[in-house]
């Protein structure tokens, strides 16, 4: 499988990063926001917002979708995380927001090669799929990558700003 195009170990910029979830995501969220803050990840992070929610009880995926691309959109962090039970919420509801390229991912190659390929800036992750220690692999997989505009690159996320700016015209119907 091939490796990230950042060393996890290489210098890089830390990335100010936005973390929020559900109900069914918020013991993971936890987890991963102390994580981030810890000094360890000062290579690849350099400082954490916390959007919520702040406990177990009932509440909606889209809200935390919402607040972590607004932090990004608003320029106060440079990628987001969103984690919901399964992943699937946050995520269909993060890639309804312009600007956003959101995705679920449950393995490392996924994680870098969405940001490399497709210069995704949220992870998306299931609470109730993945534990704890295969989260952070994946997060930090995600952190440490970086877009790598090559031709065939640029040439397919131009397709999909494309598709972002006109939206339902798109389809040509």
């Amino acid at each position: 499988m091939p490796e990230p195009t950042s060393d996890l170990t290489a210098p890089v910029t830390p990335l100010r990063v936005a973390i929020g979830g559900d109900h069914a995501g918020y013991s993971l969220k936890q987890v991963v926001a102390e994580q981030l803050a810890e000094s360890a990840m000062a290579q690849l992070v350099g400082g954490v917002i916390d959007c919520g929610t702040n406990s177990t009880e009932r509440c909606d995926y889209p809200d935390f979708a919402i607040a972590v691309s607004r932090e990004i959109l608003a320029g106060n962090a440079d990628r987001g995380i969103v984690v919901c039970g399964s992943g699937v919420g946050v995520s269909v509801a993060a890639n309804k927001i312009p600007g956003i390229r959101a995705a679920i991912c449950h393995d490392t190659y996924s994680a870098h090669q969405g940001v490399e390929h497709d210069d995704m800036n949220v992870l998306c992750i299931g609470g109730r799929i993945i534990g704890s220690e295969l989260a952070m692999e994946i997060v930090r997989s995600f952190l440490a990558a970086r877009y790598t505009p090559g031709e065939r690159h640029q040439r397919r996320l131009d397709k999909v700003l494309e598709i972002e700016r006109l939206g339902s015209d798109a389809l040509g119907l």
